[in-house]
């Protein structure tokens, strides 16, 4: 990646590289980032490029059910590897990532990770999404089978709550077309909750 950046820039890179992990889960605003690295937003546009073309990070896109919207509205940036964010982040032990103030992030960039390796292992397209709408409305992940959409919220978080899924009774007053919907969260327990389901993280694959 070095050859395809100049030398000059080469500090103000791995300030992007940093800024992108402290920002996991969120949608990525270029014109904010030039702000803060001193570097235009074409030019970041060209690194982040080089970043999803060397599998370092990959975008995950607004779920529309217009595909022009799909590609041209704001995306969230994951890494491929969340170790590595963890380490830009400076966390150099395990244990520090309990009490880090970006747990949430981080573990969200682990399960949608895991996701998509786990359907790119299969031989199938990602048709992974997030879905979040004016009123405030956000599904962490969405998973688009074709025939039918199966929504996942991530949380770091290792006691039960209902508020978990809030959202799931929102998209079914929406119309979104769906069976049951899914939490992912870090703790052992898995239950069901009416028509949607808790699961640990290493249950995810069985949902995909």
């Amino acid at each position: 990646m070095r050859q395809l950046i100049s030398h000059r820039n080469a500090s103000a890179f791995e300030v992007f590289l940093k800024l992108l992990a402290g920002r996991v889960g969120q949608l990525i605003n270029l014109s904010d980032l030039s702000g803060a690295t001193g570097v235009s937003s074409t030019t970041l546009s060209k690194w982040l490029s080089i970043l999803e073309a060397s599998f370092v990070v990959f975008r995950l896109r607004p779920y529309y059910k217009n595909f022009g919207k799909r590609l041209v509205k704001s995306s969230r940036v994951y890494f491929t590897e969340p170790g590595f964010a963890a380490y830009l982040l400076g966390i150099r032990e395990h244990g520090q990532v309990a009490s880090h103030p970006l747990l949430g992030g981080l573990f969200e960039n682990l399960v949608v990770a895991e996701a998509m390796k786990a359907r790119m292992n299969k031989g199938e397209d990602s048709n992974l999404y997030f879905f979040r709408d004016n009123n405030g409305l956000k599904v962490d992940l969405l998973v688009d089978n074709g025939q039918n959409l199966v929504p996942i919220q991530i949380k770091a978080a290792r006691t039960f709550t209902a508020d978990f899924f809030k959202a799931f009774s929102l998209l079914r007053r929406l119309g979104v077309p769906f069976r049951s919907g899914f939490v992912v969260y870090a703790s052992e327990l898995e239950t069901s909750f009416r028509d949607d389901r808790i699961i640990k993280y290493s249950s995810l694959e069985q949902i995909l």
